[in-house]
């Protein structure tokens, strides 16, 4: 399910499937892109901060056309200690590789891969990420 901002409409609250992961996407060619995601991040309830949340920063090819600063983007993810990763979504591989990286992250925030917790392996992310 996709959303383009938060809070989501309450009306469909009891239709709506539990949350595993939420994926904030920032454009780092677009400035209010970052904006919107700044403005989000306080709908989110807490608890969803260990582990089930990543910033998904796309645009990463042409740094030249940045709008957002990088340095902005890792602060998010170190003040909510969640992982951020950089893509390029243009390049067919590179999509792909990331698509199957976020649905590797969701099957282990919805609890599918045995021994491994969210918050274990948002911890693992972010460890690596400061190597």
């Amino acid at each position: 399910h996709l959303a383009t901002s938060l809070p989501l409409p309450s009306e469909r609250d009891h239709l709506r499937p539990r949350i595993d992961l939420i994926v904030f996407i920032c454009d780092i060619k677009n400035k209010y892109s970052l904006k919107n995601v700044e403005a989000c991040l306080d709908h989110v309830d807490a608890s969803f901060f260990l582990g089930k949340v990543c910033f998904l920063v796309t645009g990463v090819g042409r740094l030249n056309y940045c709008s957002v600063e990088v340095n902005a983007i890792w602060k998010l993810g170190e003040v909510y200690c969640s992982p951020v990763l950089f893509c390029e979504l243009e390049l067919d591989g590179i999509r792909v590789a990331t698509a199957q990286r976020l649905l590797r992250m969701l099957q282990i925030c919805a609890g599918h891969v045995p021994g491994v917790s969210a918050l274990c392996f948002g911890s693992l992310m972010r460890n690596s990420a400061d190597d």
